[in-house]
C-alpha cells in the first residue's frame, strides 16, 4: 500500500484550531472595543482651561490620535474578518491547506498565524 500523504487536518486537529481561533476572535473583539472607546473619549482631554497654544497643539495631536485609532480599528476589524473566514474553512474542512500549493500549511505556522492561507513555500514564491 502506498504511503498516504496527508491532504487535510483531522477533525480533532481542526477542532483544536477552531478553539484557538475563537479565543483569538474574542480577544480581538475586546481590543476593538477598547480602540473604539478610546476613539470616542479622545474628544475631551481636559485641556479646556490650559493655554491656547497648548490647546491648539493638543487638538492637532487629537486628530493624529483619532486617525491612528481609526487605522487600528480598521486593521482590527480586518483581522477579525480573516479569523472568521478561517472558521468557515474549518467548517468545510479546507482549513490549513495552502491555496497555491495545495499542501498542508505547517501547524506551527497556523498556531502563529491562524488565518494563514499560504504556506511559507508559497509566500516565498510571491517575493
Amino acid at each position: 500500500m502506498a504511503q498516504d500523504v496527508k491532504t487535510r487536518y483531522s477533525d480533532a486537529e481542526l477542532e483544536e484550531f477552531r478553539l484557538l481561533i475563537q479565543e483569538k476572535i474574542d480577544k480581538a473583539k475586546e481590543q476593538l472595543e477598547l480602540i473604539k472607546s478610546a476613539y470616542k473619549n479622545d474628544s475631551n482631554n481636559g485641556t479646556d482651561d490650559t493655554s491656547p497654544t497648548f490647546k491648539a497643539f493638543d487638538e492637532g495631536s487629537e486628530v493624529m490620535s483619532k486617525e491612528a485609532n481609526s487605522q487600528l480599528a480598521i486593521r482590527q476589524e480586518k483581522f477579525i474578518r480573516d479569523l472568521k473566514n478561517a472558521l468557515i474553512r474549518i467548517e468545510n474542512k479546507s482549513y490549513g491547506i495552502c491555496r497555491v500549493t495545495g499542501k498542508l500549511i505547517n501547524p506551527e505556522r497556523l498556531k502563529l498565524v491562524p488565518h494563514a492561507t499560504l504556506s511559507i513555500e508559497a509566500k516565498n514564491l510571491q517575493k
